[in-house]
């Protein structure tokens, strides 16, 4: 029988390899412990002398606990190795996965806005496309009008010319007593022409009256449309020669759907002051600011809703002269206007909005917006006489130009849905 040293060693041992083999089965912990049971099994198939060697190298239980820590630090490290190889695929798995969704996510975004500039496009397009119809149509209705007046007038005319003569020879055939006293028949002939001269007229008037109000000014082939008041709706002008101006006349054509109690036409500022030079409308008046709002000229009563008037404001620095004239006509003067004051370079010019001495476009008020039609639009650094400002009024209104803004010269941009129209 053996030794009981020897039995607990060789159990220890059993219970080892049986652990070892349970959790993992690596060739290296095989071979170790094949060794140890090498040298275990010798005393139990071999002689006395294996034992004895066996006995002379026994284990203590410190021994034995530093073969436990470093089984159990070899499987920690093997546990963790195994742990950061599958944290490694994991994580190039999730990176393909996150560059895949990525190139998904841009190529559906790039799509998206693909998609919306196409539909702006469309949109501007059917925009502009709409604006054309409607121009043609109105300057079919005006011909259309037009013939409809020239085909009337000329039938009456011709029924005046054939009832002319009837007249005439109903006279030669009558008595000389008839002759010298006005007929029957031709007080009515008399009074026929005279319904018909009165008829013709008030069409003419009306025809008039209509073509006034849906073609341009004479000589102006385009204008700038707002179609609505709106913050977003304005026009940037970029003047041909520099704001520095000690004197100016600048001269306007519009034609405002309505006016509040201010409804800017144009305006010009800087950042140190928004209202260096203005032209607007409060309800049925025309206001000239120069250099802030408490120097001003007002005139009332010469804008209508929905008629083109032609307006023009003047202003020197010397004695602070200031005038307003509408239709060529001199309306309204003042001194002492910001006099001595120069108008500065490096501001903003706008039409249809006030300049916030920011930016532009940004924190604009709707209720100062313009709506309505303008065109015609010319700045000079001078002083224009009677006569000039009249001469842009007539025939050839829009034909003139300011050296410092000139219509159809300089740059004018709408913004926000204004547009040229013709």
């Amino acid at each position: 029988m053996l030794p009981r040293e020897i039995l607990s060693l060789l159990m220890l041992c059993c219970v080892f390899r049986a652990s070892v083999s349970v959790l993992d089965e690596d060739d290296d912990y095989d071979l170790m412990y094949v060794n140890l049971d090498n040298e275990i099994e010798g005393p139990v198939l071999g002689t006395e002398e294996a034992a004895s060697c066996d006995c002379q190298r026994e284990h203590t239980e410190w021994d034995k606990l530093f073969i436990m820590l470093e089984n159990s630090q070899m499987k920690e490290n093997m546990m963790l190795q195994a742990v950061d190889e599958l944290l490694k695929v994991d994580v190039q798995s999730l990176r393909a996965e996150l560059s895949q969704l990525t190139a998904t996510f841009v190529e559906k975004v790039a799509s998206q806005i693909v998609s919306q500039v196409e539909q702006v496009l469309v949109k501007n397009g059917d925009q502009a496309e709409e604006a054309k119809r409607l121009r043609e149509s109105e300057q079919g209705k005006v011909l259309e009008h037009v013939l409809l007046l020239s085909h009337n007038v000329s039938s009456r005319l011709g029924r005046l010319e054939s009832a002319w003569p009837s007249s005439s020879q109903a006279q030669d055939t009558a008595p000389q007593q008839e002759k010298l006293s006005p007929s029957r028949g031709d007080h009515l002939v008399l009074n026929s022409l005279w319904k018909e001269l009165q008829q013709t007229r008030a069409e003419l008037k009306a025809s008039q009256k209509w073509a006034a109000q849906h073609l341009l000014p004479a000589g102006c082939e385009t204008a700038i449309l707002f179609p609505m008041r709106s913050k977003k709706i304005f026009g940037s002008v970029h003047p041909t020669a520099g704001m520095t101006l000690r004197s100016f006349t600048a001269c306007i054509w519009i034609k405002v759907t309505e006016a509040l109690d201010k409804t800017i036409v144009f305006s010009y500022g800087t950042k140190f002051n928004p209202y260096e030079i203005q032209l607007y409308l409060s309800r049925d008046s025309a206001v000239l600011v120069v250099g802030g709002n408490q120097h001003k000229l007002v005139v009332k009563n010469v804008v209508v809703p929905g008629k083109w008037v032609h307006l023009c404001g003047a202003w020197s620095s010397k004695n602070g002269s200031a005038s307003l004239w509408v239709k060529g006509e001199l309306a309204g003067t003042a001194s002492g206007i910001a006099d001595t004051h120069i108008v500065p370079d490096g501001g903003i010019l706008q039409i249809g909005q006030e300049k916030n001495g920011c930016c532009v476009g940004g924190g604009f008020d709707e209720a100062l917006a313009f709506s309505g039609k303008l065109t015609g639009f010319n700045m000079w650094d001078r002083v224009l006489s009677g006569t000039e400002i009249a001469a842009q009024g007539g025939e050839n209104a829009c034909g003139i130009r300011g050296n410092v803004v000139g219509w159809g010269v300089t740059e004018v941009l709408p913004y926000g849905g204004a547009q040229y129209v013709s």
